[in-house]
């Protein structure tokens, strides 16, 4: 599995920004996407792009946000923005509307590699959480995983998904509900496991 790409461009960033044909201010996108890239890797996954085509479609999104810069409502968080565009472009992706060219080369993680030690701890956390939300639906996953994974706000959800906030409120209720009975169940499967102390 590919990680999230590390700050700095690569080669294709550069070659397809210079072919847009809407100018933004390079300063001010710049930043954006230094601040962003990750979190847009990590959307991508979440929205269940191929781990081959994460990489490709992260530079998708931010050139459609580069077409789009100038139409960016600064009222609007950035973070809710950039999500509308990735699920666009991962629902092209899924409807099998769009060929991809060969991924971009992995560049450095934007994080230490956790310590040898935790690696295992972590990978259990990592496939707990993954077995559970595979096991949700689709519209309590993308709330769950908009709120507890990427700490967006009830109304920055709602913006970033159409969904009213009501609604919103609604199903992240329902689905951190399914995670807390999924965590007891968790608890008391390893406490069955190891047994009382001798």
């Amino acid at each position: 599995m590919t990680e999230p790409p590390g700050g700095g461009h690569g080669p294709r960033v550069h070659a397809t920004l210079a072919l847009a044909p809407t100018p933004a201010p390079d300063a001010a996108f710049a930043a954006a996407y230094r601040e962003h890239h990750a979190f847009v890797w990590r959307i991508l996954r979440h929205l269940g792009a191929p781990d081959l085509l994460i990489d490709d479609l992260l530079q998708d999104v931010f050139l459609v946000a580069y077409r789009r810069w100038d139409r960016y409502d600064p009222t609007c968080p950035l973070r809710s923005w950039l999500y509308g565009i990735a699920r666009r472009v991962s629902a092209d992706v899924r409807r099998g509307a769009r060929r991809r060219e060969a991924r971009l080369a992995a560049l450095d993680a934007p994080y230490d590699p956790p310590a040898p030690d935790e690696v295992l701890a972590e990978a259990q956390a990592a496939d707990f959480v993954d077995r559970f939300l595979a096991g949700l639906d689709d519209d309590k996953r993308e709330v769950f995983v908009l709120a507890e994974v990427e700490h967006l706000t009830a109304p920055e959800i709602a913006a970033a998904t159409g969904v009213k906030l009501n609604t919103v409120y609604s199903r992240l209720r329902l689905a951190r509900a399914l995670f807390d009975r999924a965590v007891e169940r968790r608890i008391r499967g390893e406490a069955r496991h190891h047994g009382p102390r001798r």
